[in-house]
C-alpha cells in the first residue's frame, strides 16, 4: 500500500513538474481528498455512474478556495492518520464534526498543531455552521465529548457576541506550526 502511495505521489510530482501545476481532475482517487490545486481550490471526491451502471469515484475541483500559502498541496499519510480523516471521503461536509471520536482526534495536538490544511478545512466548515473550532475543541476536551452535539446544536454557544469574544484558534492552542512535514506553514 505504501508503495502504491509512493508511486502515486511520484507520478503526481512528475506530472506537476512537467505541466507546472496541480489539477484536481488529474489526481489519482487515492490522494484526491484533502489536496489543494494550483488554483488554490480544494480537491474532492465525487461519485458518478459508469457506463456499466456501477458507481465510481473521480477527483474534481471544488469551489472552496484556501489561502495562497497552501496551494499545490497533497496531504500526507501522517496527517490523514493523526486527524482521523479518510482519503475516500466523498464531498466536503461538516457532518463529521458531530462525531465525538472524529472531533476528539481533530483536536489532538498531533493534528491540530501539525496539520494546518485539515484544520483549516474543518475550521471553515465549523465557522459556516456558526461554531468556533477552538471552542468546540475546548468543549470536547473538558466534557469528554458528551457536550459535542449539544454545543453544535445550541445557539447559545455561538453567535455574534460570543464569536467576537471567542479566542482564535491560535489564542486557544498556540500557533499552528507544522513541526512534522504534514503541510506548509499556516496562513
Amino acid at each position: 500500500m505504501k508503495l502504491i502511495h509512493f508511486l502515486a505521489c511520484f507520478s503526481l510530482l512528475f506530472i506537476q513538474t512537467a505541466l507546472g501545476e496541480l489539477v484536481c481532475e488529474q489526481l489519482p482517487v487515492g490522494i484526491c481528498s484533502f489536496s489543494i490545486a494550483s488554483s488554490g481550490k480544494r480537491c474532492l471526491l465525487e461519485t458518478y455512474a459508469s457506463g456499466d451502471g456501477t458507481m465510481k469515484l473521480q477527483c474534481k475541483t471544488s469551489e472552496v478556495v484556501v489561502g495562497t500559502n497552501m496551494r499545490e498541496h497533497v496531504e500526507t499519510d501522517e496527517c490523514i492518520a493523526a486527524c482521523g480523516v479518510d482519503r475516500k471521503s466523498v464531498g466536503i461536509s461538516s457532518d463529521s464534526l458531530l462525531d465525538h471520536r472524529f472531533t476528539a482526534k481533530l483536536c489532538l495536538p498531533q493534528c491540530y498543531q501539525n496539520c494546518p490544511n485539515i484544520v483549516d478545512l474543518y475550521y471553515n466548515l465549523a465557522s459556516e455552521e456558526g461554531v468556533v473550532l477552538a471552542d468546540l475543541c475546548k468543549a470536547v476536551r473538558s466534557s469528554a465529548g458528551r457536550a459535542t452535539s449539544r454545543f453544535l446544536s445550541s445557539g447559545a454557544a455561538f453567535g455574534p457576541a460570543s464569536a467576537a469574544a471567542a479566542p482564535t484558534s491560535e489564542a486557544a492552542f498556540g500557533p499552528i506550526i507544522s513541526s512534522v512535514d504534514c503541510a506548509p506553514p499556516p496562513m
